[in-house]
């Protein structure tokens, strides 16, 4: 996937401009928020599970190297094969010579980011094999030659019109005159082409939502059953993971899937939970001949004991992109590579570099609406801010913005200069908005004012807002007490 995140702004302002895109982004709040703000209320412990889960997280991550053995071991004990990949060209490469040696053409994928991540598809078609996506949005995806601009609904950047359109352009095979005019028709049409492919597959790909170091098992959660079809219908099942995915026992897997559904689509529990451990065994009615899990770690160790490690406690829900003002209004193209809104605004500085990525962190309001929702309570506005210092510390950022900080940080540093400089600027920019109290052109503000106007001071700094407050409070308490 090429990495258009340095042409953030040009990508935003497209964004904007779609009309397509901005209708279909109204789907997001709608969908999502209200859904999740029921579900976390239902359940009494909601926040106790907050705090379990993201002491849990941190234990995994104190000792991974310990629970990556366990799971390796439990993996092979169960007939599978581990496989440690450190970049994404080694898991591509690992996954081909699979994929060649079973002699395979048709390649069905569960939805997983990691196989975006390292361009998995575009290298499976280069080696002459046909990946099919079986996840809905990202089969609709496929057929654009797109890519997913969400981590849980990879195709709600479309309308359904387009959906449609995009059908009728492919399944020429069906009948032209076919009503396609309401979703249950379009998923019915899908299901009827996939279970084609399901049934030629010859071998199976998916992700993984955790990784059980007590049984060797991995465990997918899909709405749809199609990740189920992916890896029991070929010959060889591949999981395509992350290390951090790995929890210690089948109990903590409860405790995180008790968050997981709830933060992400508002349900109590997504439709399929699938656990998968090992080969089809003796006696075993269907499965898999061969078991493989491919591990990437593509900079994730080195997120280790580092102020971006809490970033390793994210699940993949997805709240915090359905809860982001920004993303609300851009989508997740805008982003530029596989990790939207604020998750994918920690994460791909770290794993491309912020030379390439530093817009992204510059691309919130720091509202902390992300924080205050996320499941495993990671702090993403301070880790966006750690992005802005390092952009700011290697000189990545304009030369006017960095003009503009040293100005500040000139004043800031002098109090008394600051509050005399801010009451001669609250003064003029009152008197220049006049009346209406906003200001719609401002010198040195264009970049705001180009597309919003800016409020006018209201009474003052806020320093003396402050002093007059407490003076009054102050007197009203010394009359009180007489």
């Amino acid at each position: 996937m090429k990495i258009t995140s340095p042409s953030f702004s040009d990508n935003a302002h497209a964004a904007l401009g779609d009309a397509n895109l901005q209708k279909a982004l109204l789907n997001v709040e709608k969908g999502f928020i209200g859904k999740r703000l029921k579900a976390a209320a239902a359940l009494p412990e909601f926040e106790a599970l907050r705090d379990e889960g993201r002491d849990l997280k941190n234990h995994v991550l104190a000792h991974l190297d310990l629970y990556l053995e366990a799971f390796e071991r439990k993996v092979v004990a169960s007939g599978g094969q581990v496989h440690w990949a450190e970049t994404p060209a080694d898991a591509r490469a690992i996954i081909a010579d699979i994929c060649r040696r079973l002699g395979a053409k048709t390649v069905t994928k569960g939805k997983s980011m990691i196989s975006e991540e390292i361009e998995l598809n575009e290298h499976l078609e280069a080696i002459g094999m046909r990946p099919v996506e079986t996840d809905l949005g990202e089969y609709i995806i496929q057929l654009r030659g797109e890519h997913p601009s969400h981590i849980i609904a990879p195709a709600v950047h479309l309308t359904k019109e387009q959906v449609a359109a995009d059908f009728r352009r492919v399944h020429t095979h069906l009948d032209p005159a076919r009503d396609l005019g309401e979703a249950v028709t379009m998923l019915g049409e899908a299901r009827t082409v996939l279970r084609e492919q399901f049934l030629v597959a010859d071998v199976g790909i998916t992700g993984a939502n955790f990784l059980v170091a007590e049984t060797g098992s991995t465990v997918i959660v899909t709405n749809e059953g199609n990740g189920d079809l992916t890896q029991t219908l070929p010959r060889a099942h591949i999981v395509l993971a992350t290390p951090e995915k790995v929890v210690p026992t089948l109990e903590d897997v409860d405790t995180l899937m008790r968050l997981l559904a709830r933060s992400a689509t508002g349900q109590e529990m997504s439709v399929y939970t699938t656990f998968s451990t090992g080969p089809r065994r003796t006696g075993d009615p269907d499965g898999p001949e061969e078991f493989h899990v491919v591990l990437l770690d593509n900079g994730r160790s080195a997120m280790l004991g580092t102020e971006f490690e809490e970033m390793l406690r994210c699940i993949r829900c997805g709240a915090c992109i359905n809860h982001c003002p920004v993303y609300h209004a851009i989508g997740g193209h805008a982003y530029g590579w596989v990790y939207p809104g604020p998750m994918g605004s920690v994460l791909t500085p770290t794993l491309v570099g912020v030379d390439k990525a530093g817009h992204l962190p510059n691309a919130s309001t720091f509202c902390g609406r992300c924080e205050a929702i996320c499941p495993m309570r990671i702090p993403l506005p301070r880790m966006m801010r750690a992005w802005r210092t390092r952009e700011f510390d290697r000189a990545l950022n304009p030369a006017t913005q960095r003009a503009g900080l040293a100005v500040w940080a000139f004043f800031a540093k002098r109090p008394r200069l600051y509050r005399w400089v801010n009451r001669i600027a609250a003064t003029v920019l009152t008197r220049f908005a006049g009346k209406r109290g906003r200001i719609a052109r401002l010198p040195l503000a264009g970049g705001w004012t180009s597309v919003r106007d800016m409020p006018a001071p209201q009474g003052g700094t806020f320093q003396d807002q402050w002093k007059a407050r407490r003076r009054a409070a102050a007197a009203t308490d010394s009359e009180t007490r007489r």
